[in-house]
């Protein structure tokens, strides 16, 4: 372990640096097709990985018959017949030679003998720990694409395979592996966050005439940044003014850890009681602190209100309808979102009891009445766990799209919402599996950012690195940790004392803040009476002052994607 800290200490010492390599490549695919992509990165380090050139460079492992097909299109793959030593079923391997502090970006496409199955990646590191690298189902008849990767610590010779959870052949074709130091990974994920969450702008300032004021002064305030980053928060906050002022002064939105639960505002049938939601939703609004409805229903067994287990199909139905009506009618206009059926690929409550569309008329019905927050399936294990099987990637997709095919659902404003609860984060792995989520084409949330408490003194050091890949990812919209203070201990993680001072984690976390709020804070027109800046998207005060004017000018305005337009300006009339 002591390594393993040495390695990710290391990465801050090319911050800012230009690091020459190859750019990550984003490209990704849910669709199953019938003939799959060309290999990223020409393959990297994998040698032919088009087997094109029969099986060179690849290895049969014992108990494995394989040979190179073609389909009617010419194109080649790899045919691993099931072996009967009841072992799963494996793929052709490759061995690789693995270089230690690198990130390995992986990527091949994977088609079964019959019906599905899952197949998952597996490394065999240097030294001999085998890590799981990504999961996808697999189908006969058309290719789909499995994309992630893992972190090598150690330098020396290592191996990669697939493996199939069912007695079928597996086909391999397009595979790529691509190696990135951490300064290159560090480096290009700092690019990417420039580039989607900053703006180079121009900035006119002109008399009420028209006129341009040379060489006024300008001067830049950030009122509220654009990308939204949170906490969640306990109902402590509303008796403990030290909570309030340490929790308002840091984030721009919030998740109520409990309240808005129904286990928590009708803990007895027909005795409904919001007061402390309520509340909490009030604190949040004079702060100008966003809220996400946390949330309708809960998808798991051991998370229903005692009296709704036993209720029977009817009567569950009817209980399910007033509870929606009941949260989403009170807080619809004042929340920006809901967790509608949380974890609806690890639970099957309501769809045991009213069949396989529950939840998609539970989005329904939520959607009717809060026609303006985003609508999430808020899910653990996708982007945290490589061999999670009920929610690896391609299951996510799978259920979001069975959500918005139900009748009705097609234009609603649905969202990913990942949890995001980790042990020891696989950086590639987490950046791939948001790669193809990014292909549904709906913003992407981190809903519940935590590092367990289990990883000691290298919590704060994994959470500094899941939140920056958040924030450089294109396709992220928002963050928000699952790091509720309690006077008895949090959750999994803690960033603050009892008395409000920051613990190491807490330290990160206000560094990444600071960081991700630096914009330039003053500037000079030039003759013209304009100036270019650079500023990270957000809300602004811009104070002008100039020798012909009374006295300051003040405009509020705001920086977002679309003030990179070459012919956008901040116009600022006097």
């Amino acid at each position: 372990m002591g390594k393993l800290l040495a390695f990710l200490l290391c990465i801050s010492l090319f911050e800012g640096w230009m690091v020459q390599s190859v750019p990550y490549d984003y490209t990704a695919s849910i669709k199953c097709l019938s003939s799959p992509m060309r290999s990223l990165y020409k393959g990297g380090i994998i040698e032919n990985s088009e087997f094109n050139s029969g099986l060179t460079g690849w290895s049969v492992p014992w108990g494995v018959t394989a040979n190179v097909s073609s389909s009617p299109s010419g194109n080649n793959f790899a045919l691993a017949s099931a072996s009967n030593n009841g072992q799963p079923s494996r793929s052709v391997y490759q061995k690789i030679q693995m270089e230690t502090a690198h990130h390995y970006s992986l990527s091949a496409w994977l088609q079964v003998s019959s019906g599905t199955a899952v197949v998952r990646s597996v490394f065999k590191d240097p030294n001999g720990a085998f890590i799981a690298g990504g999961a996808t189902v697999a189908r006969s008849g058309c290719w789909s694409m499995l994309k992630g990767g893992m972190t090598a610590f150690a330098s020396g010779p290592g191996e990669l395979f697939f493996e199939a959870d069912g007695r079928v052949d597996i086909w391999v074709d397009s595979v790529s592996l691509q190696p990135f130091s951490f300064p290159e990974w560090d480096e290009q994920r700092r690019l990417s966050a420039g580039k989607t969450r900053r703006s180079a702008v121009k900035v006119v300032a002109r008399g009420a005439d028209g006129v341009p004021l040379p060489n006024a002064n300008l001067s830049v305030k950030l009122l509220r940044p654009g990308f939204p980053f949170g906490n969640a928060m306990t109902k402590e906050i509303l008796d403990i003014p030290a909570y309030e002022q340490w929790f308002a002064s840091r984030f721009t939105v919030a998740s109520f850890e409990n309240e808005m639960k129904w286990y928590s505002t009708e803990w007895m049938e027909n005795h409904e009681d919001y007061t402390v939601a309520d509340a909490m939703l009030r604190l949040a609004e004079k702060h100008g602190i966003a809220v996400r409805g946390h949330n309708v229903l809960w998808d798991t067994n051991d998370t229903q209100v005692s009296w709704v287990k036993p209720l029977d199909a009817q009567r569950l139905k009817a209980a399910m309808q007033k509870r929606i009506s009941s949260v989403v009618s009170r807080y619809a206009g004042k929340v920006i979102a809901w967790d509608v059926v949380n974890e609806n690929l690890h639970g099957h409550f309501f769809e045991s009891r009213l069949g396989r569309n529950a939840s998609s008329e539970v989005y329904h019905r939520v959607a009717r009445i809060d026609r303006t927050a985003r609508l999430f399936m808020n899910e653990f294990g996708t982007l945290e766990e490589p061999l999670d099987a009920a929610a690896m990637s391609s299951k996510y997709v799978a259920k979001l799209q069975q959500i918005r095919s139900y009748p009705g659902n097609r234009g609603i404003k649905l969202a990913v919402g990942l949890e995001s609860h980790f042990g020891t984060p696989n950086i590639p792995y987490m950046r791939a599996t948001l790669d193809m989520l990014a292909q549904l084409r709906v913003p992407i949330w981190l809903t519940e950012v935590d590092v367990n408490r289990n990883a000691g003194p290298y919590v704060p050091i994994y959470l500094e690195e899941v939140l920056r890949e958040g924030y450089g990812h294109p396709n992220v919209e928002g963050m928000v940790m699952w790091a509720a203070w309690h006077a008895q201990g949090c959750w999994a993680m803690c960033l603050t004392d009892n008395n409000f001072k920051n613990l190491p984690a807490g330290d990160r976390v206000d560094k990444l803040i600071a960081e991700w709020r630096t914009h330039p804070e003053g500037a000079t027109m030039d003759a013209n009476g304009v100036t270019e800046l650079d500023l990270v998207h957000g809300e602004y005060n811009f104070t002008v002052t100039h020798p012909s004017l009374g006295s300051p000018a003040v405009r509020t305005l705001t920086v977002d994607a679309s003030s990179a337009a070459v012919e956008h300006t901040i116009d600022i009339k006097v």
